[in-house]
């Protein structure tokens, strides 16, 4: 443990402090849950006193929402975008490809970020969490996509009825939740020959089998 004075002069250095708060508490977000974690465990693993988390982020809740805001902006703008890039291709195949590379990419790329692993976990346990929908994050996070993504999928898919697209959505989602929370399941099932790390070749893989799914007999 740091000496007091030094851990003070560190707090006091808002931008550092706020940032090592955002980390630590997504790590144990994503181990604990949002009921397991509290406010005092997250400010003793990121060395800083528990005022200076309520300073920044109020409460719990208010830390727990800031963690999912700011990994949005990168993954929401690109996933917009490749929407926007999928629409332009007049191949129907093409582009459902396009439309599904669009939702997945950005999201299973995390695991490759540097510290975004644990996010991974994080948003699969938000996303199966009976509570969830007190707290919002989903809907306020990853509503305007999944919107945007199942207009693009009616489009692509003018025979599937409104049920069937949004369950096409629901099954590409639930896939990758579980490549993004995958703990090493995949590589021991597969002997080795599945690696969630290796985003294209886990793209390969499951790609066919999403458009397969979407598509019908």
């Amino acid at each position: 443990m740091k000496p007091k004075t030094q851990r003070h002069a560190e707090a006091t250095g808002d931008s550092s402090a706020r940032e090592r708060i955002l980390k630590t508490a997504e790590q144990m977000f994503a181990e604990l849950g949002f009921e397991g974690a509290s406010l005092r465990q997250i400010a003793v693993n990121a060395d800083v006193p528990v005022a200076l988390v309520s300073y920044h982020f109020k409460n719990k809740l208010g830390l727990y929402r800031e963690v999912f805001r700011v990994r949005d902006p990168n993954t929401g703008a690109q996933r917009m975008a490749g929407l926007a890039l999928a629409e332009m291709e007049d191949d129907p195949d093409r582009r459902l490809e396009m439309i599904l590379k669009a939702a997945l990419m950005p999201m299973l790329s995390l695991r490759k970020i540097a510290g975004s692993a644990n996010f991974g976990v994080l948003l699969a346990r938000e996303a199966t969490d009976p509570k969830a929908a007190e707290r919002g994050v989903i809907q306020d996070a990853f509503d305007p996509t999944a919107r945007a993504t199942i207009a693009a999928l009616k489009r692509a898919l003018p025979d599937r009825s409104e049920a069937e697209i949004v369950w096409a959505f629901q099954m590409m989602i639930g896939t990758m939740l579980y490549i993004m929370a995958d703990n090493g399941r995949s590589a021991h099932l597969s002997n080795g020959a599945c690696d969630p790390e290796d985003v294209d070749a886990t793209m390969r893989y499951i790609l066919p089998l999403l458009m397969r799914g979407m598509r019908g007999a």
